[in-house]
């Protein structure tokens, strides 16, 4: 079993990763090199937090192994005196046990420090080096690999070059420092430090926001009317982005048309044009295809391959950005709609979930065990108790974070509930317990750092869209904080917990993720300052959260959020209320008439198609209007679901049984008589 436990977490993480990048990026369209990289970077980060629990459990298998070798000698003649100093120790793992149990997954000596190598020293490649460039690289406009090439390196120059500043001086600085002497192991360890340092202040920052915004979300989850208010702001907010992404993109292929009709086909720069129209949609494609000939554009004036480098970057960005905000419009009224149906499902005293469209997927659970009346008692009934509780769940795991981020500094009393949670497992030697406490910890953390990774949005340039529509440059930036945020994370879960001797200051094995960030104790300031004081600012940033100070400053920036006791708001939940209205409507009407389209091609579409008309009429055909459908058509096209509706639909149905008594009445065989009487002359002679 040493090896089992380690082979099936690196198999699980693999497809864990596959799944989070299939979900939010496209792996049929996306640049392999960019799902490459996201997709190793993305891996690497969740081995280093599944990986962890496994390597505490085994470190406190060798403190046993060291302390049982160790007091061997002395432990029968003091076993009385041994016993009153453990029990007065703060740390119970230097108790002598009896037999030192291998757990079930220990992990050889020689596989942990070579792995954690591995993976660290590859994702600060990536994340330092490798990613920004690609980054530059799939939003570069050129149309040549070495083009791309070009454009990636000069846009990083003044990155690298910032970094390259900042690591030289800290060179200097170390070299000519009177205590210390460079060597290849402290050059490591300032590296590193560098990299923690840059990590936790970014880590602080995202887990003050996460502690509070998740447990409060799942809580205010449990009231169907926020959830319903809350999606209206989004559908308002939505649709102004989608108007100004449909704007952006129609201005966009406004200048590909003139430029589709100003390079003629025997030009040099043709060849770019046609890489260009093959990113546009089809429908503007035609059209430019369509409008060359009528085009005003002076022809003599050809663009250069610069402006064309330019356009090209410009269609891929509005391209991305329209369909994104498509397909975010589509979800946010399928939300709408059912929460829509939630509400009408409480009030109605049947206890059967009624949707208000037909529903997408009907697999066999949706048939069999999610029926609607399970449905009905989970959306009404279960859901609310469920969310509250999970709430109260994820507060009290808030609260335990925050507490041990102020104490976790504190040995002698041992304050942080963490570290006495993994020393009392430790001190029976249940390996899984500590193995279980460990996960959970750095789990939640994990989730709280990460979730506020996918949530925050930069503008537009980096926003992760799930549904395989987050571009290649947000896939890349998310890769990027991954790989800083977590190595700075389980940094500070272990400093937590007391296992991180530049910390806690404690005589004991280290695990080995942490023997391979050498001693922090070279810079002092560091380790003994920063990391211990500089977490204690997620207090104050869980307050402001609480209160939605940030929210509050971006909204009188003009970005709009949604806070309950804003007028803009309010007018933006009515506005978003309407939006769902319209689109009902509209989706209600081509329900309706795609239902009578149905019906009417299985009642008389086969014996409309089959035999010819005995009196010389013509056939009735799907695509043809006929008095009867023009009537049907204008009876649709007025109904409404209120009073005023009723009556009006009432009195045209009235109309058209009144006209059944005409001679537009349907034969037997499937066939129609003229609304105009018909004429002697021509009918009397068959």
């Amino acid at each position: 079993m040493s090896g089992a436990a380690l082979a099936v977490v690196v198999v699980v993480v693999f497809f864990l990763a596959l799944y989070l990048l299939h979900r939010y990026g496209d792996l049929r369209k996306q640049q392999r090199l960019v799902l490459l990289g996201t997709l190793l970077s993305w891996y690497l980060c969740f081995l280093i937090v599944f990986i962890l629990p496994l390597d505490v459990s085994t470190t406190v298998y060798k403190q046993c192994v060291f302390t049982n070798t160790n007091h061997t000698t002395a432990a029968t003649p003091t076993k009385h005196r041994n016993q009153n100093e453990a029990s007065a120790s703060p740390y119970p793992s230097v108790s002598v046990p009896k037999v030192c149990e291998e757990p079930w997954s220990y992990i050889p000596d020689d596989v942990l420090p070579v792995l954690w190598r591995v993976i660290y020293w590859t994702s600060q490649f990536l994340t330092w080096l490798l990613l920004p460039f690609m980054q530059s690289y799939a939003r570069s406009g050129a149309f040549s690999v070495v083009g791309k090439i070009k454009t990636a390196l000069i846009e990083n120059a003044l990155y690298y070059g910032t970094y390259l500043l900042i690591f030289i001086s800290l060179l200097v600085y170390v070299a000519f420092h009177p205590q210390w002497k460079l060597t290849w192991m402290e050059f490591q360890t300032i590296c590193i430090t560098a990299a923690n340092t840059w990590g936790l202040f970014l880590l602080v920052l995202l887990l003050g926001y996460g502690l509070v915004e998740i447990p409060r979300s799942y809580w205010l989850s449990s009231s169907n009317d926020y959830l319903l208010a809350k999606s209206y702001f989004k559908v308002a907010k939505m649709a102004t982005e989608k108007a100004e992404a449909e704007e952006k993109l129609a201005d966009v292929m406004e200048d590909v048309a003139g430029v589709h009709a100003s390079v003629r086909h025997n030009h040099f720069l043709r060849k770019y044009v046609d890489t260009i129209l093959t990113k546009c949609p089809s429908k503007y494609h035609e059209e430019m295809r369509i409008n060359v000939e009528i085009s005003h554009v002076d022809s003599n004036a050809p663009p250069t391959k610069r402006v064309l480098v330019n356009l090209h970057e410009k269609v891929i960005s509005a391209v991305q950005r329209h369909n994104q905000t498509q397909v975010q419009w589509s979800i946010l009224l399928e939300q709408a709609f059912h929460l829509e149906d939630v509400a009408k499902s409480r009030s109605s005293p049947l206890r059967h979930f009624t949707h208000s469209f037909p529903v997408a997927h009907h697999g066999w659970i949706r048939r069999f065990i999610y029926t609607p009346t399970v449905e009905w008692f989970w959306e009404c009934v279960l859901r609310q108790g469920y969310c509250r509780l999970l709430a109260v769940l994820l507060c009290l795991f808030s609260a335990a974070v925050v507490w041990s981020e102020c104490t976790f500094f504190s040995t002698h009393p041992v304050l942080s509930l963490f570290a006495v949670f993994v020393q009392m497992a430790e001190k029976q030697y249940n390996y899984i317990c500590i193995e279980m406490v460990c996960f959970v910890i750095i789990l939640f953390m994990c989730v709280c750092v990460y979730s506020t990774v996918f949530r925050i949005r930069f503008f537009n340039y980096y926003y992760l869209v799930p549904h395989h529509q987050t571009d290649a440059y947000s896939l890349l930036f998310s890769g990027m904080l991954f790989c800083r945020l977590t190595p700075s994370l389980c940094l500070n879960f272990l400093g937590m917990i007391h296992m991180d001797s530049a910390i806690s200051h404690q005589d004991r094995i280290q695990t080995s993720y942490t023997s391979i960030m050498g001693s922090m104790h070279l810079l002092s300031f560091i380790s003994d300052g920063f990391y211990i004081y500089y977490p204690m600012l997620v207090l104050l940033l869980c307050f402001a959260t609480f209160y939605n100070l940030g929210s509050r400053c971006l909204n009188l920036l003009g970005f709009h959020q949604y806070i309950t006791d804003d007028d803009l708001t309010s007018d933006l939940v009515d506005d978003g209320r309407e939006l769902i209205r319209r689109e009902r409507r509209k989706r209600q009407k081509a329900e309706d008439g795609e239902n009578r389209r149905w019906a009417w091609r299985e009642r008389y579409g086969v014996e409309g198609a089959t035999g010819r008309n005995r009196t010389g009429y013509t056939e009735l055909k799907d695509n043809q209007e006929d008095p009867v459908t023009k009537i049907k058509k204008s009876v649709s096209t007025f109904t409404r679901r209120n009073e005023k509706a009723d009556e009006q639909q009432t009195g045209l149905l009235q109309e058209s049984s009144h006209e059944e008594d005409l001679p537009n009445t349907r034969s037997t065989g499937g066939r129609y008589r003229s609304l105009s009487p018909p004429l002697k002359s021509v009918f009397d002679n068959i």
